[in-house]
């Protein structure tokens, strides 16, 4: 595809975040490497990176980039990204829309190495040893860094499918003596020593320990670099046979990857460790022992090995990944709509025309710009956008925004959009099922898995459960006492102040009080709260944060949305304190071991529809259960 604008690429590691710019098809300019301890979050280096680029003061982020791929050492599952070995964290959807991106596509570091492989020159990789590759065979691929990465590439038609895998957890198995006594001092850190934890920066250090300690020498302990460094000049003899003993055990898992992937078409390293070793590692041991396989000998053999000595391998997996999301996204079904522009542009007026080039040429920026943005942008009267829109089958603007978002992304759009007078059915119901989207996963973001646990703790060891609410929701407390009830706790709900607080002066050790509240302020359930804890009994609530509730209770499930008072008629809110219900009866009959099949339907029965749509605004999400439903709005904290 041509570049209309340079797309950025991005290789997050722990340590340092490296940036480059895609001009034109392999063609990486201004490539730069961040510490991450300079940013305080992604965000941060990202804009700390473009605002330094050339031309940065005078252009805006999304006039100079309009595409990006983000290639980060981590699973990514899903809209939320946390790191493992770093603090930094962020929605993917959330952190396009921040950057003025019209695409972010987020993938695992591994990942995107792995589809560079194919891309490689010859003089971007050295092979080490004999064998040759098969052509449209899969091939293998494993690298040593602050840990293992190991991936593989499985041909499928025209291209390549990336294998994401844990395989630098499985368990590391010794082949000799000096081997065995390496695992057992290994044991004394870690109850299962996995490959990673020797094949790794740490594990460089550990293996230097373990064999000082083996030879009765009493040495320092060093990081990896200083190792390597002493290996590479030959100044330590311990750091030499601590690189020789890495080198043979990377032999091992690289000799089991190509016979579990039957990797034909070669198995390549990667990582920040083996390219620097360079001559050194040639000579070592990682041939020998990659293709002791004893009766599989001769098939390993036949294999080939190659160390990556790309420098910028990850940015090219990255560009493929990127490529690849982006031809999708124009050849599928869903984006039809920019098809039809692109058809039906000659037949338009000189003006909408205008406004076509426009959609066209920044479709995203379109979904997020009000429609005086547009008609400026296009040099067009508002009208003109309205017709537009009609002219293309639309109801109006709304409607035309829903169906280009479909098309950009297979999903709705999940940010808050304003009511108007002058919409129609079929915009406000867009608009209302879009918003309690939206809402549904801002909620999501906030629920925390370890605050879900300790309410279900709470209300698994309770003698009954006792439900305050009052005014509108009362039904979600009465929705509570069924589903209680349902699965044979004692249950009843309040939603009359003089009765809760009747009830709430009855409680005792070994009760819980479920409170709902929507701001967390009503005095009658403030007192319900003191009351009950004052008795001995547990207050879990569900509120808003900083409310008065959230300081008087034990555990509170936090739920922060923003609604016109003045109307007085709780509408996404309630829905959204009802699935926080839902979660803690799932999580209930989950512990109680009594999820009958009837009791499952019920509560699909009651997802919304909103919540369904919510599915397609987080990727990997399933929400045809409650389980499902549980899974997907405590996801972000495992």
């Amino acid at each position: 595809m041509s570049f209309e604008r340079p797309r950025l690429l991005a290789d997050i590691g722990g340590t340092f975040a490296r940036f480059a710019v895609e001009q034109e098809p392999g063609v990486f300019a201004h490539a730069q490497s961040l510490r991450c301890a300079d940013h305080p979050d992604f965000h941060a280096a990202v804009r700390a990176y473009l605002d330094a680029l050339p031309g940065a003061a005078s252009a805006g982020l999304d006039e100079r980039v309009a595409h990006a791929c983000v290639a980060i050492a981590n699973p990514v599952e899903g809209d939320q990204v946390r790191m493992t070995n770093y603090h930094w964290q962020f929605s993917i959807e959330e952190m396009r829309q921040r950057l003025g991106l019209e695409t972010l596509v987020v993938v695992n570091d591994f990942t995107a190495l792995a589809q560079a492989l194919p891309r490689l020159r010859q003089d971007e990789r050295q092979q080490i040893g004999g064998g040759q590759a098969a052509p449209q065979h899969v091939i293998g691929l494993l690298g040593s860094g602050s840990g293992l990465g190991v991936s593989g590439l499985i041909p499928a038609g025209d291209g390549w499918i990336a294998l994401g895998t844990e395989g630098g957890h499985t368990s590391f198995s010794p082949r000799d003596e000096r081997e065995i006594a390496i695992l057992r001092h290994a044991w004394r850190e870690y109850s299962h020593v996995s490959f990673e934890r020797l094949l790794s920066g740490p594990g460089l250090s550990l293996i230097h320990r373990a064999l000082a300690e083996l030879h009765g020498i009493s040495a320092p302990t060093r990081q990896a670099p200083e190792i390597t460094q002493a290996a590479l000049d030959g100044s330590d003899a311990l750091a030499v046979e601590t690189v020789d003993v890495f080198c043979a055990l990377l032999g091992t898992a690289a000799g089991n990857l190509a016979v579990t992937l039957g990797a034909l078409g070669g198995v390549f390293v990667g990582g920040g460790i083996v390219p620097r070793l360079g001559p050194l590692f040639e000579r070592s041991p990682f041939r020998r022992r990659f293709e002791e396989r004893g009766r599989f000998s001769d098939y390993v053999a036949a294999i080939p090995t190659f160390v990556i000595t790309a420098e910028q391998a990850t940015f090219k997996g990255a560009s493929a990944i990127l490529e690849s999301q982006l031809r999708k996204l124009q050849a599928s079904p869903g984006a039809a709509i920019l098809g039809q522009i692109r058809r039906a542009k000659p037949q338009l007026t000189p003006a909408e025309q205008r406004v076509a080039e426009q959609v066209l040429a920044r479709p995203r920026a379109v979904l997020s710009d009000p429609i005086a943005e547009i008609a400026k942008a296009a040099g067009v009267s508002q009208p003109t956008v309205i017709r537009f829109c009609r002219s293309l089958g639309c109801e109006g603007l709304s409607d035309f925004k829903l169906r280009l978002a479909s098309g950009l992304t297979g999903t709705v759009p999940v940010t808050h959009t304003k009511v108007n007078e002058d919409d129609s059915m079929v915009e406000l119901g867009a608009k209302v099922l879009g918003n309690t989207a939206s809402a549904i996963l801002q909620v999501r973001s906030q629920l925390n898995r370890e605050t879900i646990d300790r309410a279900t703790d709470l209300l698994m060891q309770a003698k009954r459960i006792e439900c305050f609410a009052a005014g509108h929701y009362g039904v979600v407390a009465q929705d509570a006492q069924f589903k209680f009830l349902r699965f044979g706790v004692p249950s009843s709900a309040y939603t009359e102040p003089r009765l809760a607080q009747l009830a709430s002066q009855v409680l005792g050790p070994g009760d819980v009080a479920l409170i709902v509240s929507s701001a967390g302020k009503l005095p009658e359930l403030l007192d319900v709260a003191e009351q009950a804890r004052s008795r001995g009994a547990k207050v879990v609530a569900i509120t808003a944060s900083q409310s008065p509730l959230v300081r008087k209770a034990d555990v509170a499930l936090l739920v922060d949305h923003q609604e016109d008072v003045a109307t007085h008629l709780p509408m996404v809110g309630r829905i959204l304190h009802l699935l926080v219900i839902d979660i803690l009866a799932v999580g209930l009959a989950m512990r109680r071991g009594t999820m009958e099949r009837e009791v499952l339907e019920a509560l699909d029965e009651r997802v919304s529809p909103a919540v369904r749509a919510a599915r397609g605004a987080a990727p990997g999400v399933s929400l045809a259960s409650p389980a499902a439903t549980l899974a997907a709005l405590t996801s972000h904290s495992r």
